[in-house]
This record gives C-alpha cells, structure tokens and sequence, in this order.
C-alpha cells in the first residue's frame, strides 16, 4: 500500500484537465494492488481502515498518468551498444513514461513472431510497460507484407517500417486496406528520397551552411500527400510520424476537417528547435526528418494547440559517441528523447503560453491511450497506479542520461520541469 500526499492532481479525462473545480487540487493518492483506490482530501483514505506500508510527500508536485510514448527505439536485439530494453526502460522512467511502444527496425526486425515475443519478453522484466510495433514489410525491405493478423494475435501494438519509407504506392495501399480491415495503427515515415541529397539536415540555412544538398520539406510532402490520399480511399487508421513542415501540418489539417482517421507526432526537438541548432551542434542535432525552419517550428506548436497534432512521441533514437563522431555526413541521424520530453514540453509549449499544462499531459497520455487502446491514462480511483510526479516550476540542467546514449543537443541546456517520481503498477520504477 503505498499513499502520495500533497500532489497537484492533473487528470487529462477531465475537461479542463483537473477534477471539480478545474483548478489544481492538492490531494492525497491511495495505491494499491496496481490501483488507485482512493483520492480524495488529506486522510480522507482512513476510513478505508487501510494502513500504507510506504508515503510519499509530493508538496510541490503535480500527479498525472504516466506518459506513453508511441515512437521510441530501443536497438534490441541486434544493437544494444546504443541501448537495449533495459536501459531504455530505465531512461523512460526516469523521463516520467510507463508505457513505450518500440518501433520495428532493430537486427534481426520485428516482422516475426519470435522477434516479437524476444522483444516483449525483456519487456515484462522491466518494470513498465513495453510494447512494440512490428514490421509493415518483411525484412523492412518495402517488397512483401509481413502477416499482420498473426503478428496482431502474437500482441503486436500496431505496424511500421519506422525509418524507411514505403515507396511503392500499389504495396502503401495494400498495407493500408489490410490494416482497415484488422483495424490495427499504421505509423508511416514520411521521406521520400528523391527529395534528398544528405539526409538529417534541412536544405536551407543548415544545408548551405555546410555546403552540401540536405533534405528538401518536398520529401515529407510529397509522401503524406500521397498517404493521406490513400487513407481517404482505405479508410485506414494512420499516424503520421515526426512532423516537421508547416506544409504538412496543413494537409493533416485538412484530413482531419474530413473526417479521415488521420493521427500525428510532433516530436520535443521539431516545436524546440530549427536549424540553426544543426548549425551549432552538428550530428548531435542531425535527425530523420530535420530541423527545419522557425516557421515550421511554429506551425507545429500551432497544430498541437488546435488539435490537428493529437501526440506528441519522442522519436528516442540512441546512438553511440563513436558514431555520432564520424563527422556531420557520415553519423547516423537520430538523438534520445526520452529523459527530456516532458521537461521540453513544460519549457517550450506551457510556459510560452501555446498550450496549458493539462493539454500538454492530454497529447503525453490520454490521447496516445486511445490510438492503441490501452487502459489507463487518467487518474480516478479504480484506475491503473502508472503515475508521474514532477515539479512543473523546478528548473534543472541536462548534465546527463541514464541511456546508454548521451547523443543529444539539450545536454547542457537548463529546462524547466523536473521528474521527481515515476510509478508503474503500483511500485516505483524512478524516484530521484
């Protein structure tokens, strides 16, 4: 039995995102048994004639669900140099998460079902909740379907071939009518290479910058365009990934106007940075779809604040100090997330005033639960004990990660938003 005191309940079921009043209440928290049995007043617990074995004073702390991070990778199996399921778990709870869903493109991929159970097995043993996707196409190679009704059955959260796109349109529109037919998530990356000379940064100041060709906005364009086109036709449920074009925002704007089924992330480093951060960090801030340009970043924080972005997911994409050095061409694209999502969207999205810290949980929680159906994300009693405790005034500076990657540009920057606890099934799985 475990009892948090004190805490500022941020409840995203609730319209307004607090309970009763639509104010921030300081209340006491009773778990137990992996549930919330009781939230209410200071004591108000007693005449459940129940004693906690454990407290916890949360004064100063905001209570929300955990967070669920939809697009995250872990590199296990096949390159657990960058991370594996363990660490990456830990760095999720440290970030607040209790739920991760991992994407397909680890060594061997996730398009079978005995990578699958490999993958959720070490899950179990983390103390949150791992889920994965698997692979669109066999061998992530854009030439077959894998069998999604099995791989469904064998608990797959949903299907991509995240980091590659799927290029041919005939097998796009295949996938998309076997994924309305199962009523299953397709996540799709959208960058078409045509459209790009070096990948990870935009062809614009950053690109220019560093003398070479970059990637061109047309490249995620162009594909949701398309995808959204084929949505339309299937019916499919789709969730558009990353998105870093203002141009983009817009179609999805329009499809959702429409009716469309239509999802979509913004990821912490696109409403945080443009390329300018590629220009001063270099491979630490080189990542697959770019920075792009202010105006970009701005249409993005304008789509989460009216709804036409419902997630935002943290594209956690570790890579060792090795490869990130090999210099701005050669060094794979991608930073981890994770430990800073919340802190980034507290500092770039709540504090500036684009969206109030009960919207922020909302498209942290509530809304990636509903994508993939997933019980919990809210705070009432009889609800899943998966919590996070965190001070939204607390300043701090990013001196470190708990991945086993530290390749990242907000490494030294001071942020606001500080994690203090994070509980998964009734027991803590983080507490600083």
């Amino acid at each position: 039995m475990l009892l948090i005191k004190n805490a500022a309940i941020v409840n995203p079921a609730k319209a307004g995102g607090y309970p009763r009043t639509g104010k921030a209440e300081k209340r006491d928290i009773l778990i137990g048994q992996g549930r919330i049995l009781r939230i209410g007043d200071a004591g108000s617990w007693r005449d459940m004639e129940k004693t906690p074995k454990e407290e916890f004073d949360a004064k100063g702390c905001a209570a929300a669900p955990g967070l669920i991070d939809v697009h995250a990778h872990f590199r296990d199996p096949g390159y657990t140099w960058k991370e594996d399921i363990e660490s990456g778990s830990r760095a999720a709870a440290k970030g607040g998460f209790t739920t991760v869903v991992l994407m397909a493109n680890t060594k061997p991929p996730v398009d079978n079902k005995d990578t699958l159970a490999f993958v959720l097995e070490k899950g179990r043993r983390t103390g949150i909740h791992v889920m994965s996707c698997c692979a669109v196409t066999k061998g992530l190679k854009g030439k077959e379907l894998t069998d999604m009704s099995e791989l469904l059955q064998a608990g797959a959260a949903g299907f991509t071939d995240d980091g590659i796109p799927l290029l041919d349109e005939k097998l796009a529109r295949a996938a998309m009518e076997e994924a309305a037919r199962l009523h299953t998530v397709l996540s799709l990356h959208e960058e078409d290479p045509a459209y790009i000379s070096e990948n990870g940064i935009h062809a614009g100041k950053a690109s220019v910058y560093y003398g070479i060709g970059g990637s061109r906005r047309e490249a995620e364009i162009r594909m949701v365009e398309r995808d959204l086109s084929l949505a339309e036709e299937t019916g499919a449920i789709v969730n558009i990934q990353h998105v870093s074009t203002k141009e983009t925002v817009e179609l999805i704007r329009s499809a959702k106007r429409k009716g469309l089924p239509i999802h979509a992330e913004a990821a912490p480093h696109h409403f945080s940075l443009t390329e300018e951060a590629a220009i001063r960090f270099g491979s630490m801030a080189k990542m697959n779809p770019p920075l792009r340009e202010e105006a970009d970043r701005l249409a993005i924080i304008e789509g989460l604040r009216d709804g036409t972005i419902d997630l935002i997911a943290t594209d956690h994409a570790p890579h060792s100090r090795e490869e990130k050095a090999r210099g701005l061409t050669e060094a794979p694209s991608g930073i981890v997330g994770l430990e800073t999502a919340l802190a980034l969207g507290i500092t770039s999205l709540v504090l500036p005033g684009y969206l109030t810290l009960a919207e922020l949980i909302q498209k942290m929680t509530w809304n990636p639960a509903r994508l993939y159906g997933l019980e919990g994300a809210y705070l009432e009693e009889g609800a899943p004990a998966d919590l996070v405790l965190f001070d939204p005034e607390e300043r701090f500076t990013v001196d470190g990660f708990v991945s086993k990657s530290d390749n990242s540009p907000f490494l030294g920057m001071e942020l606001t938003g500080k994690v203090k606890a994070t509980i998964c099934g009734g027991s803590f799985v983080y507490r600083e």
